[in-house]
Parts: C-alpha cells; sequence; structure tokens
C-alpha cells in the first residue's frame, strides 16, 4: 500500500497535480470507452498518474464488479495515493449497475412533507448505504448529497436531485445524509455553492445568472450549505453561476469573493473546495482550458475537477505561481488540505485491509438496501383515479397499447424488453410503442389512434444535464394534453418529475387512472405498475427488481 509522501518534497508541478482531478471510464478497456472527449485512454492515464502526479479521478460507467477491478488498476498505477470520485447522488447503483440504486433525492423530500422523521432515517439510511458500497468497489469520496433548494419548477439540471424546495426541508435531509455517510471512511461533498436551485439555464451548456439579493440568499440558498458544514461534510462544490449580489464579472467558481470571502471565511469552510467540472460550457466556453483553472486558484479552489486539458491546467497555474500571479503559499494551502482529506480515507482503509481498494462485493445490493429503496419509492408515490385498471383480453380485436416515452431511448439504462414496464403490460396483451426524441413528431397519428385503442402511456421524464430542459418541449407537452383528454387512455404512469404530474394532471378526465413514481429504475416500475394493473400479473418474475 502507498503512503502520502511529504508535501514539501513534491515539486511544484507534482504539488499542482494533486490538485486535479480527471475523468476517465469506468470500463477496463479502451475500445469501452463511451465519451472519447472526456475520457482519456489507458496510456495517457497512466501517464497522468504515473508520472505527473494527478491527484484524482472521477469514474462513470461500468458495473460495480468492473469498477472494483478499475478503482485497483487506477490506485496501482497513482504515484501518490488516489481520491476516486463518483457522481453517487442516488447510490451506487445510479451509476455502476448491480449495486443500490436508489429513488432521487426529492422523493425522500415528499415523505418529510407527511413524516420528518421517517424522511431523516431514510436519508441516513441512504448516506450510509451509499458510503459502504462505495467503499466496497474502491470509491472514497462521494460527490453528494446535493444541497441546492430546488424552488424553480423549470431547473432543468438541479430538479429532484435536490432534497426539496425549501431551505428547511434540504437543511434536515442532507444534514441526516452526511450522518450516515460519516460511518465509514469516505469524504462527502455539499453542491453546488452557493446555490444552483433558482435557475432554469444548465451551466453544462451555458451560464446562468441568479438575480437574487443578499438578503434572499442568505434566507434560501445559503442555510443548507451553512448546515452541512456544522455536520462535517468534508467538501463543497462550487456552481458555475454568476451571481451579481456577490460578484458582478465572475461565476462563482471563478470568483474569491464567492469561494474565499463568502465559503472560506464568512461560512467558515475549513474543508476541500472543488470546483464543478471546468470542461461544462459555462466555464470552458467563457474562460478557456487554461485561464479558468488559474482563476478558480486564484478564487479558492482546492481541487480542479476535470480541466479540458489536464496537462496544460497544471502548467499554466505552475505558469502563474513563477510570474508570482498565484503564491506558492497559496498552493501549499490547498495541498495540506487535500493530505488531510486523503489521510481520512486511506489510513482508515489501511487499518481495515492491507489493500489499498479491497474488494467487497457481498456488501451490495443487500436486502436491507433493497427493502429502504423499496419503502422510500411506496412512500413517495402517488396515485388516483379508478385502480386497478380491469383487465383487458389479449386476444382482443382492439388490442390495447403500451406507450412508452423516454428522452433517448439509446442512453436508457433502465429500460430494455425485461424491465417490468415493457414486460408486464406485455404479459397481459398489450402491444409496445416506443417513442423518444429521435422519434418524428407523430402527434396527429398517436393522438387520432387512441380513439380506437386503449392506451396505457408511461412517461419516463426528469430534469437531467445537458437536456437542456427540466421537461418536455412545449410542442410534445401539447401533444400529451390532448391524448390526456381522449377517453381511450387507460391511464397515465410517469416516473421521474413531479412538475410534470403536475402539469398533466388538470388534463385527465375525472375517471382516468395516473401514478407517479419519482424513480425510474425497474424496482420504481413494478412498484407503480402493481397498483395500477391486475393481480394476475405474475409478479414472481420480478423479485430481482425488488
Amino acid at each position: 500500500m502507498k503512503s502520502l509522501p511529504d508535501g514539501d518534497q513534491l515539486s511544484l508541478a507534482e504539488q499542482v497535480a494533486q490538485m486535479v482531478v480527471v475523468r476517465a471510464s469506468g470500463y477496463l478497456f479502451d475500445q469501452q470507452i463511451q465519451y472519447p472527449d472526456w475520457e482519456p485512454p489507458a496510456a495517457k492515464l497512466r501517464y497522468w498518474l504515473q508520472e505527473l502526479g494527478v491527484g484524482g479521478v472521477i469514474l462513470l460507467g461500468g458495473s460495480a464488479g468492473e469498477l472494483a477491478l478499475r478503482c485497483q488498476q487506477l490506485q496501482d498505477w497513482g504515484k501518490i495515493p488516489l481520491l476516486i470520485a463518483a457522481d453517487i447522488e442516488e447510490g451506487v447503483g445510479q451509476r455502476f449497475g448491480g449495486a443500490t440504486w436508489f429513488a432521487p433525492p426529492m422523493a425522500i423530500g415528499a415523505i418529510a412533507q407527511q413524516n420528518e422523521q421517517q424522511a431523516e432515517l431514510y436519508a441516513e439510511q441512504m448516506g450510509a448505504i451509499t458510503a459502504q458500497e462505495a467503499l466496497a468497489i474502491g470509491i472514497n469520496w462521494l460527490l453528494a448529497p446535493v444541497v441546492d433548494v430546488n424552488n424553480n419548477p423549470q431547473n432543468p439540471v438541479i430538479n429532484v436531485r435536490a432534497f426539496g424546495e425549501t431551505p428547511q426541508t434540504v437543511s434536515k435531509l442532507a444534514r441526516a445524509f452526511i450522518r450516515g455517510t460519516q460511518q465509514y471512511p469516505v469524504l462527502s461533498t455539499a453542491k453546488h455553492f452557493p446555490g444552483h436551485g433558482d435557475t432554469a439555464t444548465d451551466s453544462h451548456l451555458d451560464l446562468p445568472v441568479l438575480p437574487q439579493d443578499l438578503s434572499r440568499l442568505h434566507q434560501v440558498e445559503l442555510p443548507p450549505f451553512v448546515e452541512a458544514i456544522a455536520s462535517g461534510v468534508d467538501a463543497v462544490m462550487s456552481a458555475h453561476l454568476l451571481i451579481p449580489a456577490l460578484d458582478k464579472q465572475l461565476p462563482a467558481t471563478l470568483s474569491k469573493q464567492v469561494l474565499t470571502d463568502l465559503l472560506r471565511i464568512s461560512c467558515g469552510f475549513e474543508g476541500l473546495i472543488v470546483t464543478d467540472a471546468l470542461v461544462m460550457g459555462a466555464i470552458a466556453n467563457r474562460y478557456g482550458a487554461n485561464e479558468a483553472p488559474v482563476m478558480a486558484v486564484e478564487a479558492g479552489a482546492d481541487i480542479l475537477l476535470m480541466p479540458v486539458n489536464p496537462e496544460s491546467a497544471i502548467q499554466a497555474v505552475c505558469d502563474a505561481v513563477t510570474t508570482g500571479r498565484i503564491s506558492r503559499e497559496r498552493i501549499q494551502e490547498s495541498l495540506e488540505r487535500i493530505w488531510k482529506a486523503k489521510t481520512k480515507v486511506i489510513e482508515k482503509q489501511v487499518s481495515c485491509s492491507p489493500s489499498p481498494t479491497p474488494i467487497c462485493i457481498d456488501q451490495l445490493a443487500q436486502p436491507e438496501a433493497l427493502t429502504t429503496v423499496t419503502n422510500i419509492l411506496r412512500e413517495s408515490q402517488q396515485s388516483g383515479g379508478s385502480l386497478p385498471l380491469a383487465t383487458q383480453a389479449a386476444n382482443s380485436t382492439n388490442k390495447p397499447r403500451n406507450v412508452i416515452v423516454v428522452d433517448d431511448i439509446l442512453a436508457c439504462d433502465f429500460l430494455n424488453r425485461h424491465t417490468p414496464a415493457v414486460a408486464i403490460p406485455r404479459q397481459l396483451g398489450y402491444e409496445l410503442q416506443l417513442i423518444d426524441r429521435h422519434t418524428p413528431l407523430i402527434s396527429e397519428d398517436l393522438s387520432d389512434s387512441l380513439a380506437a385503442r386503449p392506451t396505457l402511456l408511461q412517461l419516463f421524464i426528469r430534469g437531467n444535464p445537458f437536456r437542456g430542459s427540466a421537461g418536455l418541449t412545449p410542442e410534445v407537452a401539447a401533444m400529451f394534453k390532448k391524448i390526456l383528454r381522449n377517453p381511450a387512455l387507460q391511464a397515465l404512469v410517469i416516473y421521474g418529475s413531479p412538475y410534470a404530474l403536475k402539469q398533466f394532471i388538470p388534463n385527465l378526465l375525472p375517471e382516468q387512472s395516473y401514478v407517479f413514481s419519482f424513480g425510474q429504475m425497474p424496482q420504481a416500475q413494478i412498484i407503480a405498475l402493481e397498483v395500477l394493473l391486475p393481480k394476475v400479473t405474475t409478479v414472481d418474475a420480478f423479485i430481482p427488481f425488488l
């Protein structure tokens, strides 16, 4: 097991490299890389870790078992023990197949409206299970929880990733989540400072502006971060936002007024300040591959997450130190925080195992974890109308249809021919029709044919990064509102966004049935459909999803 060297023995370039976290594929082989613009081939990644001494990696893709081997490989390559991070806001299974996949945090926020104590227990269990499973496969840094207050229904990037719409709910549930993670030697991260909830622009694509005054920021956006800091959160991630009340010129990620004056000094945060990904359009498109990392360090960032070009970013920061733009002491301050964070996750792991990344697959998706997921899904689910639906004869000349709408079927990891949303209706004689954003607009065909064919309409829709919107386009939304008024529509099932539910319920006829689930994974599908479709469904066939 490698140990941490004395930071003073590192060259300036090696010290700066420790401040860089690069993106890499969770898959083991180069031919499996899915995002070649962001995920380097093995030879380049190994060079960054082994020769440059890059400090960490953020991973995406692959199964949980495969990722365990990947983490071992990366730690073997690293010149210095690595921070290995992942965006696992909904559990390890959100990103890596086979592990526990939770409903999005807003599901727990919905439960809190009825039973606050139970919701806090679920949030703590979610944090603990996520931390345990992360460690089991070699991840030591959770880029979670989201502590933004999603008070803008049109928010395309936060949305259901937030615990709720009020600072009180978000603060309590984020605090509980962090408390759960603290049972294990992992790092937690509060994001996105100072608050990304009241925006309608996706910072992956462009720079949002938050026009609120200081009073409003202190009342709504900042309290959850203050609570997270008081709870001992290890890191805080910046938001790529322009907030004129704090800095009229620079986005939060590049603003000393935000990262140093507000977060470090006023809020008293002593842990790691990490930028959101520097490849995101809000930063990369405006400030460039080399200038943005330098500005982020000037502002107070300790970790440069996913710079466009890691090698040139390291060189640019070194040049800034050489010319006096950035002091050597400023680099040393960040290195000390990084060493403290690495000591927390590395030394405790060493005390438990001689291997830096022990593989403990038997700790994944345990019955207790899956029960917690099921309880959250059931208690946050909403339904109405006449339930269950009447059985439809499979040999009817008026054969029913199962219309499933997703954003992009080619990038859909929760839907295939065997998952419940497809398989259960098929058992009852429903004919499948798939629609995504690549399907030509067929509103007239779909709407007119409803008059002759009973239809189950299932919408998988939620705000996601890079979508650019929080829901359906206006044209598609208008199409579905027309469909919802058709008596031949048997039922509407929405998986994901409660805002889509609010949008469509006024258009349903009184007798029409609906079910809403915050989750989109197979567990959510079977729990939603078991209240909608008759019990003649062979539920036993889907026990693995429960």
